[in-house]
């Protein structure tokens, strides 16, 4: 009788901390859903989930083929940021601005809107889609031509800006001056910055006072850099262009928040450290995948090539997605998408995303529920 009465009590301790675990994280979620979290995006490909042009690549296989099983306007085989912190929010992803009149009204007031377009910049960019400061001029619009959104409804969502360095890509490609060039850099980088901070500051004033702005991240681990190495090392030229954007971009927000502190309803403006939580991932998902192999038996495991992309052009001439004049596939994909971190060249697989992600989880939810 005592034996099962010491069960018993065991038992009932591990139902109450069971039920306390469940409470804690209803609580969480109930505080989102109460709020009506709304998510608005600007930026570019790295946040993009539909506003490029239909002949764009992202709108080609074998883009999608992850998620959502098709091409969708992403540019990678699966989820993109957008989705991840949509995800997080309790929400759905955005509707897509150039999406706004073929999808109904509730979807639009209830997910928030992205007015990401791949390609751009915080400037004008070798792509010919808005920049930066055209897509809030998008917001603005819809604002103040649609009830979409409330005052509250601002006030609680939350705005991501999104920049992974096409502003420059425009600038290298002018070939005017060298990446090498410390005064060039930093004329151009203090520019960048200016101009992202002035932007932020305008979603501030529509009314938005929960915003995280996505730092650069490690250029120089792009596969463009490491293919020379066969995507074993990055280049730190282009890590160090990096290093001293996210520099300047926390000074200047710095600034920013120290200005806007004294208004009753302001909120410090978080950085997404992209830099951090990509080198990460590469760590982890580089032991995951020797630890796989580790466990499958095969002691003669070399360094897995995390940085190399999984959909690559079968030559130098063509890309992923790239057909020839007769349609036929200039492109290869990987085996298993789902082990690799870079889909293509430039942006991270679903993976890769979600590996990033599960860095970033942590500062995104002190800024949300407050």
């Amino acid at each position: 009788m005592e034996k099962y009465q010491i069960i018993t009590f065991q038992s009932l301790f591990y139902l109450v901390i069971f039920l306390f675990i469940i409470v804690v994280n209803a609580s969480t979620d109930n505080k989102l859903e109460k709020h009506g979290v709304k998510l608005f995006v600007f930026g570019d490909s790295y946040a993009d989930t539909g506003n490029s042009k239909k002949h764009t690549v992202s709108w080609k296989p074998p883009y999608g083929i992850t998620f959502p099983g098709k091409p969708a306007g992403r540019f990678s085989d699966g989820r993109v940021l957008t989705d991840y912190i949509a995800s997080f929010l309790g929400i759905k992803s955005p509707v897509a601005y150039r999406e706004i009149k073929g999808v109904e009204k509730w979807k639009v007031s209830k997910y928030g809107m992205n007015f990401a377009f791949g390609g751009t910049g915080v400037f004008d960019t070798m792509e010919k889609e808005p920049n930066m400061s055209t897509q809030i001029n998008f917001f603005e619009d819809v604002l103040r031509e649609n009830d979409f959104y409330s005052k509250q409804d601002l006030n609680s969502s939350l705005a991501l800006v999104s920049i992974a360095g096409n502003d420059y890509g425009a600038y290298l490609s002018k070939g005017t001056n060298n990446i090498n060039s410390m005064e060039g850099l930093a004329n151009l980088t203090t520019s960048i910055i200016d101009q992202l901070v002035a932007n932020v500051r305008r979603i501030q004033k529509l009314g938005v006072r929960k915003i995280a702005v996505t730092a650069l991240e490690p250029l120089g681990c792009l596969p463009p850099f490491t293919a020379s190495s066969s995507f074993q090392n990055c280049s730190q030229i282009f890590n160090s262009v990096s290093d001293f954007h996210n520099q300047i971009l926390h000074q200047k927000l710095q600034a920013l928040n120290n200005q806007t502190s004294s208004l009753s309803n302001s909120l410090p403006i978080l950085v997404l450290d992209l830099h951090t939580t990509f080198m990460s991932a590469f760590e982890n998902l580089k032991k995951n995948i020797t630890a796989t192999a580790t466990t499958a038996g095969n002691l003669r495991v070399e360094s897995p090539l995390i940085m190399k992309p999984c959909c690559v052009g079968i030559s130098k001439e063509y890309s992923c997605g790239s057909l020839d004049e007769n349609g036929a596939k200039k492109y290869s994909v990987c085996k298993n998408p789902e082990l690799s971190f870079f889909w293509d060249m430039i942006h991270p697989s679903q993976n890769g995303w979600s590996a990033v992600f599960s860095g970033l989880r942590s500062s995104l939810h002190n800024l949300i529920i407050n």
